[in-house]
């Protein structure tokens, strides 16, 4: 969560750490602001709402960009205090010479604050983060390094941290649980929490480890460990483009990533699918694992269920699916003979980094599926699996999920290929048809479009599905929720009897995933109960069967693929809706209320 930038170099700081935060606004749009130095002073604005708020200020400051060419800036999501001005980052410490941005959640708040309090330093804000400030203030001789160097020493916690001071000549980075590169330019130097931050000014990037340090100026910088040491890094050029990063013709990114999926799938097989064997570069320390364990947040603890019918039906090892975020809080039975598989589009999400340590402290192998290269997740399992699926910048994931299902299909079969087993021809020939079947799902927007309008002044609405339609009813119902506020629930269909069937009225519609495999049959018979009792049904089908369509008050129609492979398919729908619902609303769909993109604290 929350967007950090900094910049020193030749240029004016200004520009380039607006253009930063507004690329960054998916990670936190509550409140932003910015911290320029020049001259032995620090220029600080912020303000509450979007950047576009705090890029009004700074016209307003009327301010001479050429002076100051040295900065940070942030992008904030609450954590520890209200959206405000005065809780809006940089923060600076009493004296007004060194002022600091940071993401994460300082756990040992109340004991520092307490030590603050011994020496009479009265806090402006209600964050954690300022208490960072007036810590390396304590702290500072003249050395900014040293200072912040003792200031982490005493942090309990998650951070990405950069701090200037009132000399203007050096940014200091640190991070610990939480994400920060430093980008590498001519005679300039940037530090960010995400990369995308950075596309314009430079492809370079570095990832900074845990409890890393980096002394940058305007030429050169030094990474080092707490202890002093300089450590050995690895300069990494981005494959990405500028054009990834922006809509296009779309009116917003969440559907223009829901209209990238047929290429976004394409990405993903590309090379991994050859002769009907599927080719995937994994280092795992063996493959006869008593048990694996998918673990993820959100959306990818969703695509893990789906995963945990691929992984059961082609290997015939149990798998357990576990959220994340109580992993490790019941000491988790987990060791060298399990698979710990950790799903995350980010490769940052604090709770599955936090369960992927403690399953590798207990010595489990570790394999990831994630998104974006480079990322912590990526870089502390020992095997992985990458998405390619480009840059998702709309809060709600959509091509990440069907990217992530299909990358459970694929390590599935690989696994059963490992065995000696042949594949499934039809499973491999579905799977190479499956961009062009979710291009064909596609052509029902407009439909969807008009099905939205007739609900989308409903409160409450139930998804249905059996099988694999269980998560992807799971899913449809999390993206309703996310961008449109409407409270909706998934549920495997037949327990609505045990219960939920006590809610439905007119006023309650149903969503069945009603595509044909063995469980169509019972579907009916649930659509039937619905009916009933005089509930709305809107129907995902992929034939036209007479019962569907007498049950239904809408039906759309999908291709006809496998049953693994519908999981990616009925799924592209619900997504429209979601979309759709919450357009006609008039809501923010890529920046919704109290969300962020990527979920760095606990």
């Amino acid at each position: 969560m929350c967007g950090i930038i900094g910049y020193i170099g030749n240029k004016a700081a200004e520009p380039i750490l607006i253009k930063g935060l507004k690329k960054m606004e998916y990670r936190g749009y509550d409140s932003a602001g910015l911290c320029l130095a020049n001259n032995g002073k620090l220029l600080t604005i912020k303000r509450k709402g979007e950047v576009n708020e705090l890029e009004k200020a700074i016209k307003n400051e009327k301010i001479k960009e050429s002076k100051y060419n040295i900065g940070i800036a942030h992008t904030r999501w609450a954590t520890h205090g209200s959206p405000s001005k005065i809780n809006a980052h940089p923060h600076l410490d009493s004296e007004n010479k060194i002022a600091i941005v940071h993401n994460g959640i300082i756990e040992n708040y109340d004991s520092l604050k307490e030590i603050l309090k011994k020496d009479k330093v009265k806090l402006r804000s209600e964050t954690d983060s300022e208490i960072i400030a007036h810590l390396i203030s304590k702290f500072y001789k003249g050395n900014l390094k040293e200072a912040v160097k003792k200031t982490v020493k005493l942090i309990e916690g998650s951070y990405g941290l950069a701090v200037i001071d009132k000399q203007a000549n050096k940014i200091i980075a640190t991070r610990n649980s939480s994400p920060l590169v430093i980008g590498v330019g001519k005679n300039e130097t940037f530090v960010a929490s995400d990369p995308l931050a950075l596309m314009s000014e430079t492809k370079k990037i570095i990832y900074l480890k845990d409890k890393q340090l980096a002394e940058i100026n305007g030429k050169d910088f030094v990474i080092e460990d707490y202890i002093g040491n300089e450590v050995d890094f690895e300069i990494i050029e981005l494959k990405l483009e500028a054009a990834q990063i922006e809509k296009g013709n779309y009116k917003h990114f969440m559907l223009k990533e829901i209209f990238d999926q047929p290429q976004s799938l394409r990405n993903l097989l590309a090379g991994r699918l050859k002769d009907e064997e599927i080719k995937l570069s994994l280092n795992l320390k063996n493959k006869k694992w008593r048990r694996i364990i998918l673990c993820a947040c959100g959306t990818s603890w969703h695509s893990c269920l789906i995963g945990k019918h691929f992984i059961e039906k082609y290997t015939n090892i149990p798998v357990e699916v576990d959220y994340a975020s109580e992993f490790r809080y019941r000491n988790p039975v987990v060791g060298k003979n399990d698979l710990f598989i950790a799903v995350s589009q980010s490769g940052e999400t604090a709770d599955t980094l936090a369960a992927l340590r403690e399953a590798n402290l207990k010595g489990a192998d570790s394999l990831g599926i994630v998104n974006v290269v480079g990322s912590t997740i990526s870089r502390e399992v020992n095997s992985g699996v990458y998405l390619h699926a480009g840059p998702e910048i709309g809060v709600a994931s959509t091509k990440a999920f069907s990217s992530q299902v299909l990358a459970f299909l694929l390590l599935s079969l690989y696994l059963q290929q490992e065995k000696g087993e042949k594949l499934d021809k039809k499973t491999i020939k579905e799977i190479k048809r499956l961009p062009q079947l979710v291009e064909e799902v596609l052509k029902t927007n407009q439909q969807i479009k008009k099905i939205a309008k007739k609900f989308n002044s409903i409160n409450n609405f139930l998804y249905l599905g059996r099988g694999i339609n269980f998560p992807v009813a799971l899913e449809g119902a999390l993206k309703l929720k996310e961008i449109s506020y409407i409270h909706a629930e998934g549920y495997p269909a037949a327990e609505i009897k045990h219960g939920p069937i006590a809610l439905i009225d007119k006023d309650l519609p149903s969503l069945f995933l009603a595509t044909k495999d063995e469980l169509l049959e019972k579907i009916i018979s649930n659509m039937q109960e619905i009916k009933a009792r005089g509930g709305k049904i809107i129907t995902i089908a992929n034939e036209k069967r007479k019962e569907l369509i007498e049950l239904s008050d809408y039906v759309v129609y999908v291709p006809k693929t496998t049953t693994e492979l519908a999981g990616i398919v009925n799924s592209i729908p619900l997504q429209l809706l979601a979309y759709h619902t919450a357009d006609l609303k008039n809501l923010n769909v890529d920046r919704p209320r109290n969300l962020a993109k990527s979920v760095t604290v606990e």
